[in-house]
């Protein structure tokens, strides 16, 4: 029997760049990502150990151990649900635009147009929260009164997010080696840090995990929720916690013009990040709840929960190295933030829909790389950590932006599915698209309601305002102005 002829690197590319032509662009970006590194840079901007950990006492000082034992699964399953929608219209529309370029094809420029705004303000803000929550999770571990500093967390910030760019500027191979390396970090992380609280860890009581206590008014001297809250309202505000971690899957479609074999590999790199993180984060989270030493103290250690249950349980050599692979995870979770944000940013100015969109649509000869982009999106994030000071505003903002960024085209592809959406990629999800489109409206309308809770009020303006923001824009010029993509019908998207 003959052996099967698999087709070459070079194949796939020739197929990618004619698909991406179709769609209306030629190829500029370098196409070398890896089905494993396009899945990788989205589990690394998921990274259960940034959002999971640095966020832990958000769902862990509503109700306890079952904001993580009943709360989380119950939002992954959520996530997933968007995830498998996304990756359908992923493997339609294969395009770096993502997201901008679904609502665009399948709902009209306007719908192009909004999602794009709201798609690059979460990922600005996802990366300010990454960067930020990276540097108290440092500031806890070993320099505290840091903590209280607000020139040294904005000068560490800074750095950061300076030094994220400045690789993401010396091209996509250095880059996804990195995300590689993370990809394999997190999953090393994630087995070993619950295995080794398994072992020193005392007799678990695996009811903690489904038991439901009253948090909210601790740490007394900063509560993280107020007191005064019935427990299902601080259940439901538990549950940002793992939307807030469960976000940045659409990485995977930001770097389609640098995946191989894009229609097969966005797909599933949206769907298994979801699926690995959801797990695995689950796993960790029950974990770190069972070796608490003692529940109420856990919750009156407030943001300083996560270091102190691993001071309290793991000999100091260990927990030293845990935190070492847990902060190299967070810093690379800000990495392939920069590079997802940046793609997104160079696909919406290509189509001239950015304020000096001539400049940020450049992309290196050298590097192959949007370096405009990268620059301005590193910048942008820093200015928003500045007029942004509480951690748990920041996530809610990019929590409710992201996830109405998914919506949006999911809503569009819902309405012309089965009518004047009928060709799709290679791969789709049948006749289940329609169950789970509703399924993740009706969850990302529960996600705005809940983000915008006290003491997170502040969110209702910021999002308020932009929505409001972008109907004035749009009605006052843009939608004479903005071209849109290319291809700007589905008739043209899926023509032979």
């Amino acid at each position: 029997m003959p052996a099967i002829k698999r087709p070459s690197a070079h194949d796939a590319s020739a197929d990618d760049a004619s698909l991406l032509e179709r769609l209306g662009y030629a190829q500029e970006l370098s196409r070398t990502l890896t089905a494993f590194s396009n899945f990788a840079i989205s589990l690394s901007i998921i990274c259960i150990l940034a959002g999971g950990i640095t966020s832990f006492h958000i769902g862990y000082c509503a109700v306890g151990g079952a904001a993580i034992g009943l709360g989380w699964p119950l939002v992954c399953l959520f996530s997933l649900a968007v995830a498998l929608s996304m990756a359908q219209i992923a493997s339609a529309f294969p395009t770096a635009g993502g997201l901008y370029h679904w609502g665009a094809i399948l709902g009209g420029r306007g719908c192009g147009w909004a999602t794009a705004w709201f798609n690059l303000a979460g990922l600005v803000t996802v990366l300010a929260a990454i960067n930020v929550g990276t540097f108290r999770f440092l500031a806890a571990i070993w320099r505290p009164e840091w903590l209280d500093d607000q020139a040294v967390e904005i000068l560490a910030v800074v750095c950061i997010t300076a030094s994220q760019a400045a690789i993401n500027h010396l091209g996509i191979r250095l880059t996804s080696r990195l995300t590689d390396c993370s990809g394999f970090l997190i999953l090393a992380v994630a087995v070993a840090l619950p295995a080794a609280l398994a072992l020193y860890s005392g007799p678990w009581q695996l009811e903690r995990l489904v038991t439901f206590t009253d948090h909210s008014g601790l740490p007394a001297e900063a509560p993280v929720w107020p007191v005064g809250a019935s427990l299902p309202i601080l259940f439901l505000l538990g549950l940002l916690l793992p939307a807030y971690t469960i976000t940045g899957f659409d990485a995977s479609a930001h770097v389609a013009e640098e995946t191989l074999s894009a229609a097969h590999n966005v797909p599933r790199g949206i769907v298994r990040s979801v699926l690995v993180s959801g797990l695995m984060g689950w796993l960790l989270l029950c974990v770190l709840v069972l070796a608490m030493p003692d529940p109420a103290e856990g919750a009156r250690q407030g943001p300083l929960v996560v270091p102190w249950i691993m001071n309290s349980v793991l000999p100091g050599w260990l927990a030293e190295l845990m935190f070492v692979g847990i902060l190299a995870a967070q810093y690379l979770c800000g990495l392939a933030t920069v590079t997802s944000a940046s793609r997104m940013t160079y696909a919406f100015a290509r189509d001239g829909g950015l304020p000096w969109s001539h400049v940020l649509r450049r992309v290196s000869m050298r590097w192959q790389t949007p370096v405009a982009a990268i620059w301005a999106v590193a910048v942008a994030a820093v200015l928003f950590t500045l007029s942004t000071p509480v951690y748990s505003t920041i996530t809610v903002v990019c929590t409710i932006f992201l996830y109405i960024s998914y919506v949006l085209p999911i809503a569009a592809g819902l309405l012309a599915h089965g009518g004047s959406w009928k060709r799709f990629g290679p791969w789709h999800v049948g006749i289940w698209f329609r169950p789970l489109a509703v399924a993740s409206l009706l969850g990302c309308s529960v996600l705005i309601l809940v983000g915008m809770q006290p003491p997170n009020e502040a969110s209702l303006p910021v999002v308020a305002g932009m929505g409001l923001l972008l109907c004035v824009a749009w009605f006052a010029g843009m939608r004479t102005r903005f071209p849109g993509p290319p291809v700007a019908s589905l008739a043209e998207a899926t023509a032979p």
